[in-house]
């Protein structure tokens, strides 16, 4: 079978002159397309998306991480695949209850550092159609639904592999037993990435955006591990130049990147020591754990409240940045009920308060004890969500024409100061987030 998708898979790739030979040298100018441009706009506007990390890991209740931190044999691991069979797994609930969220996109795990391939690639046997009984392309399904739902479907896809040999071996992975050294090949393993990279963006629609990880897997190497990235991106924005491309490599972004992304982080904070880089100009995403790992963990029900999470969505809107928030679906293809939960009422707040962070940019004040404020026009939005008195100094530039609570629109007393305006409120505003609508001029 695979020989013939093989055969296919190389004709459509010559045909849209997709080839990519690894050259040593790296062009670093980068002048992105008025649609990429366009849909870099678009999403700075969604805000909010959901993370998906799901594969054969989850078989094994551990985190995605399992086969490297338990440090077994590779060939042991990959017969989870033969009963991988996630018969509850429902494109079209997923998607929607997505949506009903609030969510604009959903980036899925294509294959991650274990090398297990979600879709039916030609590339690989070891992919969700070809190694397991389910038989069924789980990105096709989630690309079909995503297209007609109206939700844009963003791709991860790992850089580093911890099972094939030709993978050049760097900091992770190397505990992990049945690796044979002798085959590291890079010029064949980089063909192969771009050969499925040209399956993701050419087979399943507008795809948008590639969200790439591992580069940190080589970040320690004595001389400086090239990836030929340059090379690879401008392969993507050839098949689809509106499709983004992004790097998890906790660096300043790259030539050839579109969009900069923070794990555990908001922008320009570094509690999780991941997030320690300048904050650029492009759009700003931020992704971090419902609970506490990224893939199913059976033991982790260390869920965060549904006030946590929107307060953190809020926060990240505060600094101009969407929050790319993950649930890690059970082996059976289920959506675990906390995440469920968890969705759905943050889908009531964003059905209440959506239009104070979708469209809007940073607001005029930077993140503050209190929280923070977003910008929409002449319409600037206070979002109160830590203060225990009835004032609230704002340090503005701008002239308030009027001011009144989000919700009821009842009015608040505005009293201009020297330096800004003052705030005040018959009693301490309460609640996740009290949102005060400032007109300003």
């Amino acid at each position: 079978m695979n020989s013939i998708k093989r055969l296919l898979q190389a004709a459509i790739i010559v045909a849209m002159g997709a080839v990519v030979t690894p050259a040593t040298a790296q062009e670093n100018r980068y002048t992105p397309t008025p649609e990429n441009l366009q849909a870099r706009r678009e999403f700075a506007d969604s805000k909010f998306g959901i993370f998906i990390h799901w594969g054969i890991y989850s078989m094994f209740a551990q985190g995605e991480w399992y086969l490297q931190n338990a440090e077994i044999d590779k060939a042991e691991y990959a017969k989870a695949a033969d009963a991988f069979y996630p018969h509850r797994f429902d494109a079209k609930a997923w998607v929607a209850a997505i949506k009903e969220a609030g969510a604009k996109y959903i980036c899925f795990t294509s294959r991650h550092h274990d090398s297990f391939s979600m879709w039916d690639t030609a590339e690989s046997d070891y992919n969700i159609v070809d190694a397991t009984p389910f038989g069924r392309d789980v990105i096709k399904e989630l690309a079909d639904e995503c297209h007609k739902q109206g939700i844009k479907l963003h791709l991860y896809y790992s850089h580093l592999d911890w099972a094939r040999d030709e993978y050049p071996m760097g900091r992770t992975g190397k505990k992990i037993i049945g690796r044979d050294t002798t085959k590291v090949d890079w010029p064949k393993y980089y063909d192969f990435m771009n050969r499925q990279l040209t399956e993701l963006l050419t087979n399943y629609g507008e795809i948008g955006a590639i969200w790439f990880d591992g580069w940190w897997d080589h970040d320690e190497d004595s001389i400086a591990f090239d990836w030929q990235l340059q090379e690879q991106y401008a392969m993507i924005h050839r098949l689809q130049p509106q499709c983004l491309v992004g790097n998890n490599h906790h660096q300043v972004p790259f030539s050839g990147e579109d969009i900069q992304i923070f794990e555990r982080d908001l922008p320009g904070e570094n509690k999780a020591g991941l997030s320690g880089q300048d904050v650029s100009r492009l759009p700003l995403e931020t992704c971090q754990t419902m609970n506490g790992m990224w893939g199913y963990k059976l033991i982790d029900q260390n869920y965060k409240s549904t006030e946590t999470l929107i307060q953190y969505l809020v926060s990240a809107a505060g600094k101009g940045a969407n929050l790319l928030m993950n649930v890690g679906p059970q082996p059976n293809g289920e959506i675990p009920a906390a995440a469920l939960q968890r969705l759905k009422e943050m889908g009531e707040w964003t059905r209440a308060n959506g239009e104070t962070i979708y469209g809007t940019t940073a607001g005029d004040i930077p993140v503050q004890e209190w929280g923070v404020t977003t910008r929409k026009g002449e319409r600037l939005f206070v979002h109160i969500m830590n203060l225990d008195s009835t004032e609230l100094f704002l340090p503005l530039g701008c002239k308030v024409k009027k001011a009144f609570t989000y919700a009821d629109k009842k009015p608040v007393k505005v009293k201009k100061t020297k330096g800004g305006v003052k705030l005040q409120f018959d009693e301490a505003p309460a609640g996740v987030d009290y949102i005060v609508e400032l007109i300003t001029k």
